[in-house]
């Protein structure tokens, strides 16, 4: 029976070390790994650990290594999909390297540069060991870039925005850059996917639905869009949209086809939408007006949102990878305090690391009616 369970009261590591006949120091050793206990003594710390059913506190694991074992995430886009599953990933490696996530959401555009500042502000009063950062708008990166802190810090966001990567990096002072890492999702791989796959089922005019400027992610793939599908020779018009709401497609959608309708002119062949909402609103006016996914016009949306393989027809769709996401943000954040080894990203481009997307065909994608 453990010596404590008789009691409210936690045991604390002290106990552990007169039970164990050691300093507390070593009970700190022990429960930090350390390889400088002998394998006699770490038994019977172990054997103490187990008997009054200590479980070791933040500030007990932090003893050996004079660190908080907290890590400081601001995140905004917290309405959205992607980011809440790369936060749960991050979440998740973190409490098995227990490391303790101190979290912050933000507006992703209504978020100052003295608001950031006061933010990581009380993260440094919490003695946080490293920062990581979902910047998904130009705003909150250059925010990002701009405040001086002494830690390790770790950028989640697209290789692409009004702002650069290495624009970003000249803002952090020169003697913090090798404390810097930036992690994102591979989009003009997966656009170079798409595209492909349009060629391949006989697509040669299309309309693309951009999202919000403002967002890195829909900067990168607005460009990879408009680059990679001249490549294959796509002719293309761009929808320019202010939010990501299906609503506001829904409202362009049925504008163009009314536009259409009036002139006489021709269907695209198929519309891309930069995200799974945005499609939703482009499939309700394409079906108000009569128009069939797939056999009249091809439908593809990106994130793979919970449902969309339940539309009618289910959408294609880019599947982000943003578990994997998460893990490699939280891997660089242990590797930048020296806790782990460098990550082999499966690729990388402007000084981002860079985790893969899928491409998902689904029955909403089909081959070019002939018009």
């Amino acid at each position: 029976m453990g010596g404590n369970r008789g009691t409210s009261k936690r045991p604390s590591m002290f106990e552990v070390a007169k039970l164990a006949g050691v300093s507390h120091q070593t009970v700190s050793r022990v429960i930090n790994d350390s390889p400088d206990v002998s394998a006699a003594t770490r038994a019977k710390v172990q054997a103490a650990i187990k008997q009054l059913d200590y479980r070791p506190s933040n500030s007990a694991r932090a003893l050996a290594s004079h660190r908080s074992r907290t890590i400081g995430l601001i995140a905004g886009g917290l309405r959205f999909f992607g980011p809440i599953s790369a936060i749960s990933s991050i979440e998740t490696v973190a409490r098995s390297h227990g490391l303790f996530m101190s979290v912050m959401m933000v507006h992703e555009a209504l978020c100052s540069q003295s608001d950031f500042e006061e933010l990581c502000g009380t993260f440094n009063e919490q003695n946080v060991d490293a920062f990581i950062f979902l910047t998904p708008t130009d705003a909150m990166f250059e925010a990002a870039c701009r405040t001086q802190i002494n830690q390790p810090r770790v950028f989640v966001t697209s290789t692409h925005g009004g702002l650069s990567i290495s624009e970003g990096l000249r803002m952090i002072r020169q003697r913090d850059r090798g404390k810097v890492s930036f992690v994102g999702i591979d989009q003009w791989g997966a656009m170079d996917e798409v595209v492909r796959l349009l060629g391949e089922y006989g697509h040669r005019r299309a309309l693309y639905f951009a999202g919000p400027s403002e967002w890195r992610d829909s900067a990168t793939r607005l460009d990879a869009w408009v680059k990679l599908s001249m490549a294959k020779s796509i002719s293309s018009v761009t929808v320019r949209c202010d939010t990501w709401d299906s609503s506001e497609a829904y409202g362009r959608m049925n504008h163009l086809l009314d536009s259409i309708g009036r002139a006489g002119g021709v269907l695209p062949t198929a519309v891309v939408a930069a995200n799974d909402s945005q499609a939703v609103g482009i499939a309700r006016a394409l079906h108000e007006h009569g128009v069939r996914i797939p056999q009249d016009v091809s439908l593809i949306g990106f994130d793979d949102m919970p449902a969309m393989d339940n539309m009618f027809p289910p959408l294609s769709t880019v599947r982000p990878n943003f578990e994997q996401l998460g893990i490699a943000a939280m891997r660089e954040t242990l590797r930048l305090l020296g806790e782990g080894d460098e990550v082999a990203f499966p690729a990388a481009a402007h000084g981002v690391g860079l985790i893969p997307a899928t491409v998902i065909p689904r029955s909403s994608l089909g081959r070019s009616a002939r018009r």
